[in-house]
């Protein structure tokens, strides 16, 4: 990579701690963090305090170049339009999307801040790389700015069918702004498909290609780049001794389950941890004789805490969870650890070794990177991975025992069939997860969508 990079996504990769400037968690900002610095690169985002954004200033040789959000924006951009609007139409309408005009006003003026930001920033020949939903008209504005540089757009969320997305008001110009990208990414073929035809019906497009798209005298590419892991650092960590001790204290805490099932999600309506609980329930049904025989922990990550419809799905959650332990539960044992709260790392892969069966069941999602954590922490032990069909994941990882999660009862007899699962079988399903998980890693992932950007 040669050409300067400038990211342009919702938040800094990095966070303020009272003190100093911190390195955020997560895949994208370690992948992309060796590249922007070796090519004195910058990033453009909020960095999560509402008022004035601080100055400028570079961290860990990256330039960091801070956008302003009022209180009043905060809340109709990113509670309103991204969260109400957005999300919920982009995974399946699975809760009714709500368009306010008062949502969508200041959605395009926070992209046209973005927009203006990065323009400052960026430098002729110049590649801009625009990251996610919360910012799908910031190309085509950053285009009108600038047209000496490259502009790329990632979706790390579904893009819907055209039979969902045709809902949205504002549908044409959220298509304009995306095709003001060179090349656009999605997670997933059937995310690239739909986006085809949204741009040709909306937008006007015209099809050059099986992935090229031509709009008012330009040709972008479209390019599926199923997002991924630092597999290698999931294998180290999952090997340690810390680790190791961590998951005998675990599975003794759970009370020496013959099998030990996991959940790890944000709380979210699209993640189906409800159905997920009742086929467990399932399960404990039809084996009302051996009570102690499994244990279920599911992680529920806190999320959009001051939103009412999140505060709802905890509280049903929660009842849930009440429900199947007064059931099943005896004195000193419950079938199910609720856990509502984040994980240090350490924690986290201590539970995905701990774990005999990992269920990852959301009702659509983008990718799931949880399916990969888990594979990646196994090392040589079998394990099951319970995979929704609904989750990009379910593109690259086939040896996964596949499921529909609105079936309640095909769940409950696919956990059923993970623990009578012949161990070779299950150790041949593992070792082909963890070959792909292996090849297809996080640097490769930017290094490919970097490498199309570069040679546009």
């Amino acid at each position: 990579m040669t050409r300067r990079i400038v990211v342009v996504a919702n938040r800094l990769p990095v966070s303020w701690d009272g003190e100093e400037w911190v390195t955020s968690p997560g895949g994208l900002v370690r992948a992309l963090e060796p590249v922007l610095q070796r090519v004195n690169g910058s990033w453009v985002g909020w960095s999560g305090n509402v008022g004035d954004p601080p100055e400028p200033f570079v961290h860990d040789g990256i330039a960091q170049r801070p956008v302003s959000l009022t209180e009043e924006e905060l809340d109709g951009f990113y509670y309103g339009f991204c969260n109400s609007a957005l999300w919920p139409l982009y995974h399946d309408a699975v809760v009714s999307p709500e368009f306010h005009r008062h949502h969508w006003r200041p959605y395009r003026k926070v992209n046209e801040r973005y927009a203006r930001v990065a323009a400052e920033s960026l430098q002729p020949d110049d590649i801009a790389w625009v990251q996610d939903y919360q910012l799908q008209l910031v190309p085509g504005m950053l285009r009108a700015i600038r047209r000496d540089i490259t502009i790329g757009f990632y979706l790390h969320i579904p893009f819907p069918p055209i039979e969902l997305f045709a809902r949205l008001p504002w549908r044409r110009q959220i298509i304009e702004g995306l095709l003001g990208a060179d090349v656009l990414a999605f997670q997933t073929r059937a995310s690239v498909q739909n986006f085809a035809r949204a741009a040709r019906r909306y937008g006007g497009a015209e099809t050059l290609g099986r992935r090229e798209l031509r709009w008012r005298g330009r040709s972008m590419r479209l390019q599926r780049a199923p997002i991924a892991i630092d597999t290698s650092h999931f294998e180290k960590m999952a090997k340690s001794d810390a680790v190791q001790r961590r998951v005998v204290e675990l599975r003794h805490e759970l009370g020496d389950a013959e099998h030990i099932f996991l959940g790890v999600d944000r709380l979210d309506y699209t993640k189906g941890i409800d159905l997920r609980l009742k086929s467990f329930a399932g399960l404990l049904e039809q084996t009302a004789d051996h009570p102690r025989r499994y244990a279920f922990v599911q992680v529920a990550v806190p999320s959009r805490e001051n939103v009412p419809a999140y505060q709802d799905l905890r509280s049903e959650i929660e009842q849930l969870v009440g429900r199947i332990n007064g059931d099943f539960g005896e004195p000193g044992w419950s079938p199910v650890s609720y856990l509502y709260r984040s994980l240090a790392l350490e924690e986290l892969i201590a539970y995905y070794v701990a774990a005999d069966v990992m269920l990852v069941t959301p009702l659509r999602d983008g990718m799931n990177l949880v399916a990969k954590e888990y594979v990646a922490s196994r090392r040589d032990q079998p394990g099951v991975l319970v995979l929704s069909e609904f989750a990009g994941a379910s593109e690259q990882l086939k040896s996964a025992v596949i499921v529909n999660p609105h079936d309640v009862d095909g769940v409950t007899a696919a956990l059923r069939a993970a623990t009578e699962m012949d161990p070779a079988e299950a150790r041949l399903r593992m070792q082909r997860l963890r070959r792909t998980v292996r090849k297809e890693t996080v640097f490769e992932w930017a290094r490919d969508c970097l490498a199309m950007l570069e040679a546009f």
